[in-house]
């Protein structure tokens, strides 16, 4: 609360400069492209997917502590609030018994003390101003832990499907390897062949049967990363990756591999593959959906806050004035009598001020930090801004890189495959010698594994991208970002009044209508509104007038 007539010290932030972005983005935030973004991970169509996320959601600590920063942030803004009323109201009061000389006497005093500094040079305001925007900061950080959590849960996710089809595709290419040991093993004892082809076929089977533990520990730190994310313990976890979809793959897979033989066809490798299939994704990219990413607002929100220190720290240059007030009794009486209070009332009522004067330059140099912190913070959103061009930019084009090494990755396959069926029907026929049959076996190996590898690799990008674009916090808005056991909690150690009422996420959208209240119903200062995802395109911060009283005390 501002009286009239004073004067709000610092600059008044009024949003950051607009950011420059490449030339070929588009500059159109639309719906569809917002609809896409919201709950990205659904375009893989996995079920056992969708439900990790949503799990994640709920269940993850680190979303958990955010949503009690949250909590912590709107406190704050409560004791900020309440500097705009009376600082000082105490009451107190005393008994004491007195000795002089050969007399006693008994004293009691009762006291009501008020004091209320007025908030002159916006002290105050700015406190309130750096609150506000602190809270609304503590909303972003959620929101930016939200976007960061989804993404790592799909990627570890994908990870851990990549894995299970690497070792479905070992296990069948050491049965493979297996038959062919025992054909090479038959020859030999017939004396078609020497102990050498034995030992050559026997010799690449152990080091594919090597390389299969290291991608079982793949899995399970895969596994073990979901578990920490989805906040519970990895067997439980375990049974949200069993499930019938994965299992009816991995069988018709098995059936078709009896059916032909071992002799698979590279048909086969997209219709069973394990590795959720990636979404197209369009080449064009909106720049509004970079600028709602919430480390924008985020460092923004943090830039404001730090603006309004700025003021706080002037204020000190200039005098206090406050208005006191005092009420009481003060009765003294010889020891052993009653004490009388009906003429020993007090009250005393005036204004004071007080000004730090000898300040050796303290307070100018405070006000220097403060003023080159904020700037700080404007250099932090540039940062930020280059990071989330490069995130998209690298994203994107790694993600057309790797489809066109995807496509390469499976003519190799299936090139791969055919050969290795020509050569094991021309050995068992005795048209070509061995060394051919183990070359084309070891060549299909290591392209279905690699095809594997590519495959992850093209929907892990496409989780760079969305999490780049800062997809997914828009999904939460409306929930509450404190669970109901930890409410419950709270609740039974202390008395939280309102602050966990209506505790939810607000839906803080660019072209939303800026509220008349904060996301929790605090009154807002039309002329201090701000809101997260606000549209940046207004000036540099601009400081209002100097007020004419002069600075106290020099350096």
């Amino acid at each position: 609360m501002i009286m009239p007539g004073c004067t709000v010290l610092g600059p008044d932030f009024s949003g950051v400069a607009a950011p420059i972005l490449p030339a070929t983005w588009d500059t159109h935030d639309t719906q569809q492209s917002r609809m896409k973004t919201t709950r990205w991970w659904q375009q893989f169509n996995d079920p056992t997917l969708n439900q990790l996320v949503y799990t994640a959601s709920q269940q993850n600590l680190d979303i958990e502590a955010a949503g009690l920063r949250i909590l912590q942030a709107r406190a704050a803004v409560g004791v900020a609030d309440s500097f705009q009323y009376p600082q000082r109201q105490a009451l107190s009061g005393s008994v004491a018994k007195i000795y002089q000389n050969e007399n006693t006497f008994d004293n009691a005093t009762v006291s009501f003390d008020a004091a209320w500094e007025l908030d002159v040079w916006g002290r105050y305001a700015r406190g309130i101003e750096s609150a506000d925007a602190s809270l609304y900061a503590s909303i972003a950080s959620y929101h930016d832990i939200l976007v960061t959590i989804s993404a790592e849960v799909v990627r570890n996710y994908i990870n851990y499907r990549t894995f299970q089809e690497r070792i479905l595709l070992s296990q069948r290419n050491i049965d493979i390897q297996k038959r062919v040991v025992r054909i090479t093993q038959v020859q030999y004892d017939s004396g078609d062949v020497t102990e050498l082809d034995v030992q050559q076929a026997k010799t690449q089977l152990y080091n594919t049967q090597s390389a299969l533990p290291s991608l079982q520990i793949g899995m399970m730190q895969s596994r073990n990363a979901l578990a920490v994310l989805l906040g519970m313990l990895p067997e439980q976890v375990q049974g949200l990756l069993q499930g019938a979809q994965i299992d009816a793959k991995i069988k018709a897979f098995d059936n078709k591999y009896q059916t032909e033989r071992n002799r698979r066809l590279s048909t086969d490798y997209e219709q069973f593959s394990l590795i959720p299939a990636t979404p197209k994704l369009s080449p064009q990219i909106d720049a509004g959906l970079v600028l709602r990413r919430p480390d924008l607002q985020l460092a923004e929100l943090q830039a404001q806050a730090q603006s309004a220190q700025i003021g706080i720290a002037k204020a000190d240059l200039y005098p206090q004035f406050s208005l006191f007030g005092a009420i009481g009794v003060n009765s003294t009486v010889q020891a052993g009598n009653d004490f009388s209070f009906s003429d020993a009332l007090n009250l005393s009522l005036g204004p004071t001020f007080s000004w730090n004067i000898f300040q050796y330059g303290r307070i100018e140099n405070n006000i220097r930090i403060q003023d080159a912190r904020f700037q700080e913070t404007l250099t932090n959103y540039n940062k930020q801004v280059l990071l989330a061009v490069q995130e998209v930019s690298t994203a994107l084009s790694s993600y057309q890189l790797n489809q066109t090494q995807k496509t390469l990755a499976f003519n190799s396959v299936d090139a791969s495959v055919r050969a290795y069926n020509l050569s094991l029907t021309q050995y068992e026929n005795g048209q070509i010698n061995f060394e051919r049959l183990l070359s084309s076996l070891e060549k299909m190996t290591r392209s279905e594994d690699a095809y594997a590898i590519v495959k992850g690799n093209v929907a892990n990008q496409v989780v760079a991208l969305y999490k780049s674009l800062g997809g997914g916090w828009e999904a939460e808005t409306g929930r509450a970002f404190i669970r109901p056991d930890t409410q419950q909690q709270l609740q039974d150690r202390t008395d939280w009044g309102e602050l966990l009422d209506d505790a939810v996420l607000p839906a803080l959208t660019p072209d939303a209508v800026p509220p008349a209240t904060s996301p929790f119903g605090e009154p807002i200062d039309p002329s201090q509104q701000r809101y997260p995802g606000a549209p940046v395109h207004s000036s540099a911060p601009q400081s209002t007038s100097t007020p004419a009283f002069p600075a106290g005390g020099g350096s």
